[in-house]
C-alpha cells in the first residue's frame, strides 16, 4: 500500500509539531522517520496512524483519503517501543488477540487461528516459547513478539516506534538485520521511527531527516550521507567538525593562527569574500607530524582512544605553541597508523582535511 502525506500541520498550544510536511511512501517500502527528540516524527507516525489528527493537511492509502478514516479502519500494525504485551497472557495468546476480537463475521476459525499464530511464531523463530509468559522472555524476544502480534491482522501498513530504544546494542544490532530480512520477505509498508542513525541508515530503503516539525531532506541512506541537503543533516548523521572560515571564488580558507587552509568549494564560485563553514568528518582528516613550514590545521594531542582497528583522537588547534580555546577537533586514523607513528598526547600535529562539505553562513 502506498501512502501519500499532503501539507499535514499539527500544533500543540503554541508548539508547531509539524508544519506543511508532504511525503510519498511507495508501496512495499522501509522508511525510517529520522530526527532528534522534539523533531515530529512520532506526531506524523501516530497521524499516519489515525492514532492523532492533523490541524490541516490530509493522509491517503492508495489513491483513497483516509484522513477521517477511524484507526480501527486503516488496516495499520503497531509495534511500539515498551512491547505492551498482555502480562497475563501467554506468547500464543498475545499474538492471537487481534484475531480473536476481530467481528464474528470476520473472525477466523479456531484451528486457523492456531495455524496463523504458530506461522507467524516461526516467522519471528520463537515458536518454541508460545506457552510462555511476557515476564519470562528477554527484551529482544519480547520485541519480535509484538512484532508477531502486529503482524497477526494482517496490515497493510506496519508502523514501528522507536521499536529497539530500550534494548541493549548488541540486541539492537541483531534485531535490525532481523527486521531487514523480514521486511524483504513480507513487503508489508513499513515506517519505523528512531533517533538513532546508524539504526536508520543500516535498515531502511529510504531516509526521511527531519527537524523542528519539518522534512530537511529525503533519500537512500547513502544519498543523505553523502550529499547532506543541510548543515542540520551533516550535523546530525554522525560526528562531525566544524571550521569557519571564508569563500572566496569557489575556495574557503580556514584562518587557523598565521596559517590559511584552503577546501575546493566549487558549488561556491560565485561568492566574493564572504562568510562560510565547513563541516569536515573526523575519518575525512589526515593526521602527520607537524613540521616547520608545513601548511594545514596545526593542533596538539590531547588524548587518543584506540578501540580495535580505530584510533579517535582528540586535539585542539594551537595559537603559537598554546592550544587555543577552540572547540575539540576529531580525528579517525588506524590504529596501525597511530602505533608505527608512535603518537604521544601533547604532540604537534598537522591536520589536513581529505574532503569537505561548505555552506555559506
Amino acid at each position: 500500500m502506498g501512502i501519500d502525506i499532503k501539507n499535514i500541520h499539527k500544533q500543540f498550544g503554541d508548539f508547531q509539531a509539524l508544519g506543511d510536511v508532504s511525503l510519498d511512501i511507495h508501496s512495499g517500502e522501509l522508511i525510517a522517520l529520522l530526527g532528534p527528540s522534539g523533531c515530529g516524527k512520532t506526531t506524523l507516525l501516530r497521524i499516519i496512524a489515525g492514532l492523532e489528527r492533523a490541524d490541516s493537511g490530509s493522509i491517503w492509502f492508495s489513491g483513497e483519503d483516509t484522513t477521517h478514516t477511524h484507526v480501527r479502519e486503516r488496516q495499520v500494525g503497531f509495534v511500539f517501543q515498551h512491547y505492551a504485551l498482555f502480562r497475563h497472557m501467554t506468547v500464543f495468546e498475545n499474538v492471537a488477540f487481534g484475531l480473536r476480537v476481530k467481528p464474528r463475521k470476520e473472525r477466523p476459525s479456531e484451528s486457523e487461528i492456531q495455524r496463523k499464530v504458530h506461522d507467524l511464531l516461526n516467522l519471528v523463530q520463537l515458536d518454541w516459547l508460545a506457552d510462555r509468559y511476557p515476564s519470562q522472555l528477554s527484551g529482544g524476544q519480547r520485541q519480535r513478539i509484538a512484532l508477531a502480534r502486529a503482524l497477526a491482522v494482517e496490515p497493510k501498513v506496519l508502523l514501528l516506534d522507536e521499536p529497539f530504544g530500550a534494548l541493549d546494542a548488541k540486541v539492537r544490532k541483531e534485531l535490525r538485520r532481523w527486521l531487514r530480512r523480514l521486511h524483504d520477505d513480507l513487503h508489508v509498508t513499513t515506517i519505523f521511527v528512531t533517533h538513532d542513525q546508524e539504526e536508520a541508515l543500516e535498515v531502511a530503503d529510504r531516509v526521511v531527516v527531519m527537524n523542528q516539525g519539518k522534512i530537511e531532506q529525503v533519500g537512500s541512506p547513502q544519498d543523505v550521507w553523502d550529499h547532506p541537503a543541510s548543515p542540520f543533516v551533516y550535523g546530525f548523521l554522525g560526528d562531525v567538525n566544524l571550521f569557519h572560515g571564508r569563500a572566496h571564488q569557489g575556495e574557503m580558507h580556514i584562518a587557523v593562527d598565521d596559517q590559511s587552509v584552503r577546501l575546493a568549494s566549487p558549488e561556491h564560485s560565485q561568492a566574493q569574500d564572504a562568510k562560510a563553514f565547513a563541516y569536515v568528518r573526523p575519518h575525512d582528516l589526515d593526521v602527520r607530524r607537524y613540521q616547520v613550514g608545513d601548511t594545514g590545521i596545526v593542533a596538539q594531542l590531547l588524548r587518543a582512544v584506540v578501540v580495535g582497528p580505530i584510533a579517535r583522537l582528540e586535539l585542539v588547534a594551537t595559537e603559537g605553541d598554546s592550544p587555543s580555546d577552540e572547540p575539540i577537533i576529531e580525528a579517525q586514523i588506524p590504529a596501525s597508523q597511530y602505533r608505527d607513528e608512535g603518537f604521544k598526547p601533547g604532540e604537534t600535529l598537522l591536520l589536513t582535511p581529505r574532503k569537505a562539505r561548505v555552506f555559506m553562513a
